[in-house]
């Protein structure tokens, strides 16, 4: 049994101490799977990296299965404890490159000899691991891919192989930090199968944190509601899933479209990625579509099926292999995958959002939007032309350099580099705005997501985890793009925080009459926020229409069984 005796765990951040945990206590029997929810930054991640003996307790203590854990506890202790326990991070998908047995192969010798190595085919015990292993991934329905390069198993596939590398070391509790969040409905419903079927053949304590409400509903026994580092409630999942969501602000009703003018066509797309390892090819086969001014389109589909391609052709960030992607720009049509001098001005009034988007954690929020500006803002193509001509830089290197401007930093060195630049011209070329002029354009974007004028003078730890993500979508609309494309940013938000989100992006389409097309496999957000759908499967387009209709189509297709068994609790129309 585990027994959480009011644990206390604080961080210290700039001479500032932040009370994550405070006086926590529960227990999980055998057999059990405990869930918990909250809101984003409520504590629950850390009740897991405490049990795994990753962090560090302030005050408390747990007891597993006659192990007892305090503050200062022994390096022999911890080291115990994490032989009892197996835990399973989001989007951590550390495979040893061999075949699909071999990974719990590998697992099972680490028992014996401390290390995960491949034994030797003629010592005598390695029959006996083989047959454990094979065991293993019969639990997790994957010993018919036992011989498969562990590279070209599904996303699913290899969150289930990582559960049976965890289940070979026998732990005595199992901590799943958001199983299959950030995946597809087909996906999330192998995991979580195998999550059930392995709770029910080893009745191994098994405690669940997710955001998502359908999970507890799918998988928990009992759930408990922790928030701001403490206990709400703890009982019967839809209950207490009930009570957690009451508080839902209620969803702002949808824009209609203000226009009726074609904004972007894209037109016999194709993209291909040979992938020689694992001996697969990724792409968008021929896809046509057009997206009108001010629209609001998600775009829907399994894990790789086109849908990051897609959305990064569009900025410019991929280049496609055939077809063209045209943006209307001050009346004039402009072709984004050859060079054109207007290119610039069609990436100045796009904005992107990635998946693994992060504010800077040592810049406040004002000095954050004084840099975007300088890349963004209204002036910014013309005053970075003089400056590049000063220079010496070429039209077509600027362009070049400000596609950069859009991607990740560690996307952007090699570029760089390849080109004869160092990091540093990027600040040349688009110096950051004067922090005195922030404020003016700060006001009618913080208005439309809702966040005080005060979060400007605070860095991002000093926020909740909704007013981060607001903070962000600032960020990426203080210079009122016309598009605005989300790479699934908020995927792995609590539906309260989610619900801020939908209303923000509902309010910044009406009053900015922004385009907004976004990829996303959150059900319900699609539905509450798109006014088109797009499914896209094997690179190619399925359904293009009303979000309801392509999202029932997709979950149909899915086999999404955890998304029709439980109450549709984040829906708009959900009256508990």
């Amino acid at each position: 049994m585990l027994k959480v005796n009011n644990i206390v765990k604080d961080y210290v951040i700039d001479s500032d101490t932040l009370r994550i945990l405070n006086e926590v206590s529960f227990d999980i029997k055998e057999g059990e799977i405990l869930g918990i929810i909250g809101r984003s930054g409520g504590g629950k991640s850390t009740i897991l990296k405490v049990l795994r003996g990753i962090e560090p307790l302030t005050g408390g203590s747990f007891e597993l299965d006659g192990l007892t854990i305090k503050p200062g506890a022994t390096i022999q202790e911890i080291k115990k404890l994490q032989r009892m326990t197996a835990i399973h991070l989001q989007r951590n998908f550390g495979l040893w490159p061999g075949a699909t047995y071999e990974n719990v192969l590998r697992r099972l010798n680490a028992e014996k000899c401390g290390y995960e190595i491949l034994p030797d085919k003629d010592a005598p015990y390695y029959d006996e691991l083989y047959e454990k292993s094979i065991e293993y991934l019969k639990l997790v329905n994957l010993d018919k891919k036992a011989e498969h390069f562990s590279a070209v198993l599904s996303g699913g596939e290899k969150q289930r192989l990582l559960i049976a590398r965890q289940l070979a070391a026998k732990p005595h509790l199992l901590l799943l930090d958001e199983p299959a969040t950030m995946t597809c409905p087909a996906t999330k419903q192998e995991v979580l199968d195998t999550i059930k079927n392995v709770n029910e053949k080893l009745k191994v304590k098994t405690l669940v944190v997710s955001h998502l409400p359908e999970v507890h509903s799918y998988l928990a026994h009992r759930v408990l509601w922790l928030e701001g580092g403490r206990i709400v409630e703890e009982g019967e999942p839809e209950e207490v899933l009930k009570k957690f969501l009451k508080n839902m602000k209620p969803a702002v009703p949808m824009p209609e479209r203000q226009s009726d003018k074609t904004h972007i066509k894209v037109t016999n797309l194709s993209k291909r990625y040979w992938l020689f390892r694992q001996g697969e090819v990724l792409d968008l086969d021929n896809i046509n579509l057009e997206f009108k001014q001010g629209e609001i389109v998600a775009l829907i589909g399994p894990s790789g099926a086109g849908k990051t391609t897609l959305l990064h052709a569009m900025d410019g960030l991929v280049f496609p292999d055939d077809g063209e992607i045209e943006f209307l720009i001050d009346n004039e049509w402009v072709e984004m995958s050859t060079y054109s001098p207007k290119r610039m001005s069609v990436r100045r009034a796009t904005s992107i959002m990635y998946q693994e988007f992060a504010l800077s954690p040592h810049s406040t929020i004002k000095q954050q939007l004084a840099y975007k500006l300088g890349v963004k803002g209204q002036s910014v193509v013309e005053d970075a032309k003089k400056r590049a001509k000063e220079l010496g830089i070429s039209e077509k290197d600027l362009d070049e350099l400000y596609r950069m401007t859009d991607m990740p930093e560690e996307n952007t060195k090699e570029l760089l580099a390849r080109m004869g630049y160092t990091p540093a011209i990027l600040g040349v070329l688009f110096p950051s705005y004067p922090l005195t002029e922030v404020l003016n354009y700060s006001k009618p974007v913080f208005e439309a997501v809702n966040l005080p004028l005060g979060i400007l003078d605070v860095k991002p730890y000093q926020m909740s985890g909704g007013e981060n993500v607001r903070a962000a979508l600032a960020l990426a609309l203080a210079s009122k793009p016309s598009i605005l494309l989300l790479d699934e940013p908020f995927g792995d938000l609590d539906p309260i925080t989610l619900r801020d989100v939908a209303n923000s992006l509902k309010t910044i389409n009406k009053t900015f009459n922004t385009t907004i097309i976004f990829v996303s496999h959150h059900i319900d957000f699609i539905k509450e926020v798109a006014q088109r759908a797009v499914l896209i499967d094997k690179g190619h387009i399925i359904h293009d229409g009303d979000p309801k209709f392509v999202c029932d189509e997709f979950i149909k297709a899915s086999n999404a069984r955890y998304l029709t068994c439980s109450p549709d609790y984040c829906s708009p129309d959900y009256k508990g």
